[in-house]
């Protein structure tokens, strides 16, 4: 543990089966440790974090000042007792974490591994494993460390391997050893290898290595093709055998991972401050006191020497003043009792556990809950701006499946609404015997096409069949395993597998296929293979009747240019299927084919041939090749492929926009799959302003394009905006939109967005101007340009590009920049970020957020580990934050503005009393009141309001996402409303000291003895200040139950109760030293002159705290003051059978949608296609081919019900719906070019009850009114959709609408008219609304809907 840490490494020599010579460079052993303590360790460091806490400080100082006699007027246990309680729970919580922690560790370190120890293989524990072992894998077995892959059970020393842990991605990847160890096979010759690797030290770049290994006096270049990173899992590979590079620590996975932070909320660190503040508040007052007691004590006390000295310390009247002060500070310790701490971790703890339980967010599929493994962050929930997500995992399913396809010109794969819930699969059984059982399509006419031989159909399928790189396994007769490289050629060769068209095997020179039950074998000419320039893929075979064919499938942008014009008509209408497809969020590759003579096939092989076996510019040369023969192409079709979005991602994702959460997805995965799954999941449309991709590859190039794309912004944005008017409509728009827009700042923001110059090539403008620019933005970047973007002199020029964008999606990037962008933003923005993930390359993001939460998916428990919360769908983050985030923020608020004022109001009652005791030091009250006034008397009221308040239910938290503005915003607890609150408390005090200081001096019992004794005052004052604290909590509390009612009305009895057992005679008797007033209480609450001061005091704090609090209800409401007062009105409208908000909504002017994102924009492709250049040349090789049969894992397709048929929209129609004879009158909607177009039809909105109706009048669009939406083109009349269908609700939270039209029209007059534009515009921060469906929603001209509701 003290061992002294090795110098840092320049380079590293590793020499294989020698371990003594390893040894004598130190290398890291390859266990790990996440966790932060050991038992040595713990109490120390524990005890250093937690007095790091300011107010942890603060009480150890009061309470060393207790143990000073002279100064100490009360009890040192009344200090030590809360803080030993505190720091005990707190120890108890930190240790409970570290100890899981050592347990994942344990489990992880405690993995067994074959190793090959002098000359046999043994068992070993993955924590004794070495720099320069040799360790065995096996199929499905995760890798130790980090190793040079030195031979495998494969031809040609190949494997594969699964590298999700590392980078998200779960299709496969092939590794290959170096050719001279390849041939080591087995154990005994691996145990006579002596080769030594010297290569670069360890680093964080996954996808970089660079060494060279020596051996029989020859090296040997290796590369990261050639290493098996920890982390990985082999798959589809008997055994192999690795050479230990790097290990534990030193590894690329843990060098990625991240160190374990110290996590404290905003309002814990806020807290320090006023902590601060408050002690600087303290030494004040005792200062202020002090001088009066010097004052006192020489003006007035000197008189008193002689029956009443001085105690013997004391010789002069400072240095009475001096221990004065000191006593002081003691007795008014008490604005900040250690109580406080202990009700915030009981607080926290108590959130924590109704995230457990929560019933909405458990997930049956998996038997998941929720869990909150941490209880310090729950209020920060309430303030995140700022969203970092995975996409792998989080995002998607990782399920790929094959949903639609167009065939010359025929679209299949349509599903007709009104098959319902009786929807079922094909059965291809007794059609295909070769069939995969688990492959879905619910589209009987391609089958039938199929079957009654149709020609495109066959060549269709027949070019699925053939033209990929998928390796084939029959272990049985039909018994068929694909092992692709990608999901996504899985799924294709799965669907062509079931229409007839089976893939069976390959050879290096051969595919043979069963074609309708025919067994076919073509010869394989040649692959041209797949890369990320070319974005396709092309193989030549030639079948059994000597027909040479080329099969080619890729993007649609690049295939389209290299067809033959006559497919011109043909190219048009696959065109617009596949703007269908891409707009459902599917992943698409376009389908053509050539037939070539045997005279243009033999020119070809050998200019191909010639640029195969070129030294220089090989690539280039290849390419070029390809390009040659790779024209005048007759196309086929296309495909449409589903990545699966997990359940409620689209909506979730819409909630949360509108909510002012940006949201960020940080991926490994390549650009066009990243950008695809944005448009599925609708943090991308094609009605955004614009989308920025930045693929720079120096740093000067990445500068231009972030500079480009604000110059675009600003000038889009004024365009956009013209004159005023259309200026602060452009604000509303843009401010419905999400764009973190805050209120009130419309007019001035635009304003001087307008006056800004030219956007000039020197320093980026502010954020805050760039943030606040109209129109809707996103960004594409890259892992390249990315790296440039994080570095020092970049940084700015990238937060103000992309934080201006309603979406970023970056791509390509390494765990590492996943935590340096979550850094960066935290930085630069000081705002809350969460980041949420599930797999080992998420950890680092993780750990570096605010927040970090974990879903527990297929990639591992890696980021649970890691995480704060855990889940298993990413739609649990809507409740998460939304309800959970927001009501513990809302009740710790409540609860702290609470605390500080109840204790400021207890506590200055002796910075009065100090002026009429001769500034003695004396309490005014005794030391059982000051013990138990914050423990028994007012700690249990409190409590229940922070853990079970709330001011809107949880229902309405979802239906109405601006309620979570506050929160970010910091509103509800700041230094503003600290001081509120101690003005507040102050206030009190005076009340509570003088009222009965003026009523008692002068008062007497009704036998003319005086009241005025200082017992009778102290009991007075307690009461009446127990009595003001419960009534204004009662005040506070906005949502009662059970608890709250005993906890209340039980501390006031328990108080009365405690009181008059401590002045009872039966105490007396027992401890006559100690209760010395007997039955003062008794006496002193008989008198009805002590009842109506009590009651006066009482009347003077609550009344002005009413009035003050009915005026801003009145004047200011808040957001949730609106919610609760329409639920409340609505509630009162209710009708016996009344209709949903949805139904009665829906006039005959509406028109439904079915789909979710028509289009009716530029075409953008829906190409995505996780394959990897590489294999093509491997299978022509024949380096890839199987000399046994080995277990393989399945790749087939399986099924699930897809998500985009629970959000189907129709394409928007231009078609003018007549007004109803409800709606006469009303005015209509118009839109005339150069005024605003209208919002995105894949924009939503949650809003209104879907049980509450209410009443209505619609107004629909008038005959002459023209929508003129910002698309270039037009939706074909032949794909109008049917204006009666109808989308389905989404549960939870309200109705999703599609807004397309903005009513001109202001509020209804009245100051206690409500109209739902105005209510929204509070809700929401929009003018007006347009349409509010729970049934259907209409990206079209909608009816304009508009209620207004009186008070009766």
């Amino acid at each position: 543990m003290f061992r002294k840490r090795p110098p840092p490494e320049e380079e590293r020599r590793v020499r294989a089966n020698d371990r003594e010579y390893n040894e004598k460079f130190q290398y890291a052993s390859n266990c790990i440790m996440t966790s932060k303590y050991n038992i040595i360790t713990f109490l120390p460091i524990n005890l250093f974090e937690q007095f790091q806490e300011v107010a942890n400080t603060y009480f150890l100082f009061l309470l060393i000042l207790q143990l000073i006699p002279q100064i100490s007027s009360l009890s040192w246990f009344t200090t030590i007792v809360p803080l030993a309680l505190v720091l005990s729970i707190t120890a108890v919580k930190d240790a409970t974490d570290d100890y899981f922690r050592h347990k994942s560790d344990n489990q992880v370190n405690n993995r067994q591994s074959q190793v090959l120890i002098r000359g046999s293989l043994q068992n070993e524990k993955w924590m004794n494993v070495r720099v320069g072992d040799i360790i065995k894998l096996e199929n499905k077995q995760f890798v130790a460390a980090d190793l040079l892959l030195l031979s495998s059970s494969e031809p040609h020393g190949l494997c594969y391997i699964e590298t999700a842990e590392l980078d998200g991605e779960t299709n496969m990847k092939v590794r290959q050893s170096v050719s001279v160890t390849s041939e080591l096979g087995d154990s005994n010759n691996l145990a006579s290898f002596d080769g030594e690797v010297v290569c670069e030290p360890p680093n964080n770049k996954l996808d970089r290595f660079c060494g060279t290994l020596y051996w029989r006096e020859k090296k040997y270049p290796l590369t990261n093709q050639n290493m098996l990173l920890r982390g990985c899992v082999l798959r589809n590979t008997e055994a192999c055998y690795g050479l230990v590079i790097f290990a534990g620590p030193d590894t690329k996975l843990m060098q990625n991972s991240g160190r374990t932070k110290f996590k404290r909320t905003s309002i814990d660190r806020l807290m320090n401050t006023l902590v601060l503040w408050i002690f600087g508040f303290l030494v004040c007052m005792g200062v202020i006191l002090a001088v009066g007691n010097a004052v006192w004590e020489r003006e007035v006390g000197s008189l008193f020497q002689s029956y009443l000295p001085w105690d013997p310390p004391v010789d002069n009247f400072l240095f009475s003043a001096f221990l004065s002060f000191w006593s002081y500070v003691i007795i008014l310790n008490t604005v900040v009792p250690i109580s406080l701490y202990v009700s915030v971790e009981v607080i926290r703890l108590g959130h924590s556990y109704f995230i457990n339980w929560d019933q909405h967010m458990f997930c049956s599929q998996c038997n998941t809950a929720a869990e909150a493994r941490t209880t310090t962050l729950n209020e920060e929930l309430g303030q995140v701006e700022y969203i970092f997500s995975d996409k792998t995992g989080t995002l998607t399913q990782n399920i790929m499946i094959f949903n639609k396809c167009s065939i010359n010109g025929q679209t299949y794969g349509e599903v007709t609404e009104s098959l319902g819930p009786q929807l079922k699969g094909l059965d291809f059984t007794p059609f295909n015997p070769l069939a995969d059982p688990n492959f879905c399509f619910y589209d009987d006419t391609l089958l039938e096409s199929v079957k009654v031989g149709d020609l495109h159909t066959h060549e269709f399928f027949r070019l699925l069949s053939l033209c990929h790189t998928v390796m084939s396994e029959e272990k049985s007769e039909g018994e068929l395993l694909y092992k692709a490289q990608s999901p996504d050629e899985g799924a294709l060769v799965t669907a062509a597998r079931n229409f007839g068209f089976v893939f069976r095997s390959r050879t290096p020179g051969t595919i043979t296929t069963t074609e309708m039950g025919r067994p076919v074998t073509y010869t394989l000419l040649a692959i041209l293979d797949f890369n990320n320039i070319r974005k396709r893929m092309s193989v030549i075979v030639r079948n059994p009747e000597g027909k040479i064919r080329l099969y080619c499938k890729g993007a649609d942008t690049v295939l389209f240019e290299r067809l033959h014009p006559c497919n011109q008509e043909l190219m048009n209408i696959t065109s617009d299927h596949l703007n269908e497809y891409a707009a459902d969020g599917l992943r698409t590759l376009a389908l053509a084919y050539r037939d070539l003579s045997e005279d243009e096939w033999e020119t070809w092989s050998e200019s191909h041939r010639c640029a195969d076996k070129a030294t220089d510019c090989r690539e280039d040369r290849l390419a070029a090749t390809y390009e040659q023969i790779e024209q005048d192409m007759v196309l086929l079709g296309a495909t449409a492929i589903e990545d699966k979005l997990q359940e409620g991602v689209p909506e979730t994702i819409a909630v949360l926009s509108l909510a002012n959460i940006k949201i960020w997805v940080l991926t490994g995965d390549k650009q066009e799959t990243a950008v695809n799954i944005g448009y599925s999941c609708k943090m991308l449309t094609d009605d955004m302003t614009e989308v920025f991709i930045i693929s720079g590859h120096t740093v000067q190039s990445v500068r231009q394009e972030l500079r480009r794309a604000r110059e675009r912004m600003i000038e889009l944005s004024r365009t956009r905006d013209g004159g005023k008017e259309e200026r602060m409509e452009g604000w509303g728009e843009a401010c419905f939109m999400g764009n973190g827009f805050k209120e009130g700042q419309e007019g001035d923001v635009l304003a001087g967005g307008e006056k800004q110059p030219q956007c000039s090539p020197s320093p980026p403008p502010p954020p805050n101007f760039m943030e606040n620019i109209s129109g809707e933005f996103a960004l594409v970047i890259n892992g390249h340009s990315l790296a440039h973007a994080l570095e020092a002199d970049m940084e700015r020029e990238f937060v103000s590009t992309a934080c201006a964008c309603k979406a970023v999606i970056c791509c390509r990037v390494t765990p590492l920049q996943k935590a340096q962008v979550v850094e960066l933003i935290k930085k630069h923005k000081k705002a809350v970020t969460l980041a949420i993930g599930d797999g080992a390359n998420d950890v680092s993001m993780i750990k570096s957020a605010h927040i970090g939460v974990g879903i527990s998916g297929q990639e591992g428990i890696q980021a649970v580990l890691a995480s704060d919360y855990s889940f298993a769908q990413f739609r649990f983050l809507q409740r998460l934050l939304l309800v959970h985030g927001r009501w513990s923020y809302l009740r710790m608020c409540r609860f702290l503005c609470y605390f500080f004022y109840k204790n400021f109001a207890f506590t200055m009652v002796h910075f009065w009393f100090g002026f009429f005791c001769g500034f003695s030091a004396q309490t005014v009250y005794d030391q059982y009141f000051i013990t138990l006034y914050n423990i028994v008397y007012t700690s249990l009221p409190v409590l229940a309001m922070g853990i079970f308040d709330q001011d809107v239910p949880d229902q309405r938290s979802l239906e109405y996402p601006k309620l979570y503005e506050p929160g970010q915003l910091n509103l509800l607890f700041n230094k503003r409303q600290f001081f509120i609150c101690i003005a507040q408390g102050i206030y009190t005090s005076v009340v509570l000291f003088f009222v009965p200081y003026a009523v008692l001096s002068d008062a007497t019992q009704s036998t003319g003895v005086p009241l005025a004794d200082y017992q009778t005052f102290a009991v007075t004052t307690a009461t009446a200040l127990v009595i003001v604290v419960s009534v204004q909590i009662a005040l506070d509390t906005g949502f009662w139950t059970v608890f709250n009612h005993v906890f209340v009305w039980g501390s006031l009895g328990s108080y009365f109760t405690i009181m008059f057992a401590l002045h009872s005679q039966t105490l007396f008797r027992i401890f006559p030293n100690q209760f010395h007033f007997v039955a003062s209480a008794h006496s002193t609450l008989m008198q009805p002159v002590v009842w109506l001061t009590i009651a006066l005091a009482t009347a003077i704090c609550t009344v002005p705290v009413l009035a003050v609090r009915f005026l801003k209800l009145d004047l200011k409401p808040q957001l949730s003051d609106t919610v609760r007062y329409t639920q409340l009105v609505r509630q009162k409208k209710r009708k016996p059978l009344g209709r949903s908000v949805g139904g009665a909504w829906r006039g005959k002017g509406s028109v439904s949608e079915g789909r979710l994102g028509a289009r009716g924009g530029s075409r953008r492709s829906g190409y995505a296609f996780a394959h990897q250049e590489g294999f093509g040349e491997l299978i022509t090789s024949g380096k890839n081919m199987r000399l046994s049969s080995l277990a393989l894992a399945t790749f087939a397709s399986r099924h699930s019900s897809s998500w985009i048929d629970t959000l189907r929209k129709k394409k928007h129609t231009h078609s003018h719906t007549p007004p109803s004879a409800s709606e006469e009158g009303s005015p209509a909607p118009t839109y005339v070019s150069g005024s605003i177009p209208p919002l995105s039809n894949s924009s939503s909105i949650l809003g209104g009850s879907q049980d509450t109706p209410i009443e209505e009048t619609g107004t629909a669009p008038a005959p002459n009114t023209q929508i003129v939406r910002p698309s270039s083109s037009h939706t074909p009349p032949s794909l109008a959709p049917d204006s009666d269908a109808a989308a389905p609700q989404v549960p939870g939270a309200g109705a999703l609408t599609s807004a397309a039209a903005k009513c001109h029209g202001g509020d209804s007059p009245g100051s206690w008219t409500l109209t739902l534009g105005s209510v929204q515009e509070a809700l929401f921060g929009w003018k007006s609304i347009t349409a509010r469906n729970s049934a259907s929603s209409s990206p079209g001209a909608p009816s304009s809907a508009r209620e207004t509701i009186q008070m009766e």
